[in-house]
C-alpha cells in the first residue's frame, strides 16, 4: 500500500471515529427531554427552543469552521470543536434554568458540532480520496455517524437510569473529550491551490449564482427539519400513545442501525447512478414511510418497523448532498460551500425541533408537525429532480488574463 492509499485510509478511520463519537452523542438528547423537563418543571418548549438554537448555531458556524479547515486543514478546527463539545455536555449537566440549558446545549455544543461533524469531515475525506471513490468514501465515513447512533444509545439509556439524568451528561462530556486526540491525528492535506481554483470570495459568487446549489439547499432543509423533530420529539410520541419508554430508545437504535447500511448504500449508489434523481426517490419513500407511520395504529411492532425503513433513509442524504457539491465545485473550497448547504439542513432542523415542542405545548400532540413533514418531502423530491450534477465551466487561465 502506497504512502497516499495509506493516509486516506487513516482520514476515512479517524473521521469515523470522530463522527462516530460526536453523533452517537448528540442521538442521544431526546431520552433526555422527558427527565429534564418533568425534574426541573419546564414545558417541552424549554429543551425543545435549546435543542433547535443547537442545531441553528450548528449551520451558522458550520460555513465558517469549514472555511478554517479548507485553509489550515481539519486538525485544528476538530481539537476546538470537541473541547467546546465536552464543556457543553458538563455545563447541560449543571444546568438548572431555561438560560443555562440554551448557553450550554444550544450554544457550546451547537459550535462544537459544527467543528466535529460532517461538513469539515467529509471535506478531509474528500481531499484525500481520488474522485471516483469519493462518493463511497463519504458513504462509509457516513454510515460511521450512524454505528455510533446505534452504539452510544443503549449505553446513554443505561447511563441515564443508572446515575441520573445530571450525572450521565457529565460522563457524555468525558466521553467527548477523546475527540481531542483523534482530532489531532487527523492530518488532512489542504488541497494545492492550482491555477484555475477560485478565491474564496470568486467560489462564493459561482455557488450564489448557481441555481442548483440552491435548490439543494432548499432540499437539506427538508432533511433537517424531518430527522431532527423526529430524533428528538420521537420518544415523547411514543410515550404519550401508551408505549414505553424503552421502545423510544430503541427505535431510535434501530434508525442508527439500519443507517449504517442506508448510508452506505446510498454512497455506493451515487457513484453509479444520478445522485440528484436518487435524492428525489429517497425523499419521496421518506414521506410514504411517515405517513404510513401516522396514520396506521401505532403498536411496538409498527414503530420497530417505522426505525428500519427511516434508518435506511436517515443520513442516506448526506453522501448524495455533498457528493454533489464535489462534482459540481470541485473540492478545493468542499468544507466551506458543503457548510453553507448544511446550514440550511440546521435551519430545517431549528424549525423542526422548536415548532414541535412550541405546538406540542400549545395543542397537546404533533399532529401538525407530521403533516408538514409528509409535504415536504414532496417539494424535496421535486427540487432535487431538477439539480445537475455536471461541473461548473470555469474559463482557462488563459482566457482569465485575456
Amino acid at each position: 500500500m502506497d504512502a497516499l492509499r495509506r493516509h486516506s485510509l487513516l482520514i476515512i478511520i479517524l473521521g469515523s471515529l470522530v463522527i462516530s463519537l460526536a453523533m452517537g452523542l448528540r442521538h442521544g438528547f431526546g431520552l433526555f427531554l422527558e427527565p429534564m423537563s418533568s425534574e426541573l418543571g419546564w414545558g417541552r418548549g424549554v429543551f425543545a427552543f435549546a435543542l433547535a438554537l443547537q442545531n441553528l448555531i450548528w449551520g451558522f458556524a458550520q460555513p465558517f469552521t469549514g472555511a478554517l479547515a479548507d485553509r489550515f486543514g481539519a486538525a485544528r478546527v476538530v481539537m476546538v470543536g470537541g473541547a467546546l463539545y465536552a464543556l457543553g455536555l458538563a455545563f447541560m449537566g449543571l444546568s438548572e434554568s431555561a438560560l443555562g440549558m440554551s448557553l450550554s446545549a444550544g450554544l457550546l455544543i451547537g459550535l462544537g458540532l459544527s467543528g466535529t461533524t460532517f461538513s469539515v469531515i467529509l471535506g478531509a475525506v474528500g481531499r484525500a480520496v481520488e474522485p471516483e471513490k469519493r462518493s463511497m468514501a463519504m458513504g462509509i465515513v457516513s454510515a460511521a455517524g450512524s454505528f455510533g447512533q446505534f452504539a452510544m444509545l443503549p449505553g446513554t439509556l443505561g447511563l441515564l437510569g443508572w446515575l441520573g439524568w445530571s450525572t450521565a451528561l457529565l460522563a457524555m462530556g468525558a466521553l467527548a473529550a477523546m475527540m481531542l486526540p483523534l482530532g489531532a491525528m487527523l492530518k488532512d492535506r489542504p488541497s494545492a491551490r492550482q491555477a484555475t481554483d477560485l478565491s474564496l470570495r470568486a467560489a462564493l459568487d459561482e455557488a450564489a449564482g448557481h441555481r442548483g446549489f440552491w435548490l439543494l439547499c432548499l432540499g437539506f432543509f427538508v432533511c433537517g427539519f424531518q430527522v431532527v423533530f423526529i430524533g428528538v420529539h420521537l420518544p415523547g410520541y411514543l410515550f404519550d400513545n401508551g408505549l414505553a419508554v424503552g421502545v423510544g430508545s430503541t427505535v431510535l437504535a434501530l434508525v442508527g442501525l439500519f443507517n449504517i447500511f442506508g448510508t452506505y448504500a446510498a454512497g455506493w449508489l451515487g457513484g453509479i447512478y444520478s445522485k440528484p434523481r436518487l435524492l428525489s426517490w429517497l425523499y419521496l419513500t421518506r414521506g410514504a414511510v411517515i405517513t404510513a407511520f401516522v396514520f396506521l395504529p401505532l403498536t411496538p411492532a409498527s414503530a420497530y418497523l417505522f426505525g428500519i425503513a427511516m434508518g435506511l433513509l436517515w443520513l442516506s442524504t448526506v453522501p448524495l448532498t455533498n457528493g454533489i457539491v464535489a462534482s459540481v465545485f470541485g473540492v478545493r473550497h468542499l468544507s466551506m460551500l458543503g457548510g453553507i448547504v448544511f446550514l440550511f439542513h440546521q435551519v430545517g432542523s431549528f424549525t423542526g425541533v422548536w415548532l414541535g415542542g412550541m405546538l406540542y405545548d400549545l395543542h397537546g400532540d404533533y399532529d401538525v408537525v407530521w403533516k408538514l413533514a409528509i409535504l415536504l418531502s414532496v417539494v424535496a423530491a421535486l427540487l432535487h429532480w431538477f439539480i445537475s450534477e455536471a461541473p461548473v465551466k470555469r474559463p482557462k487561465p488563459t482566457e482569465v488574463q485575456a
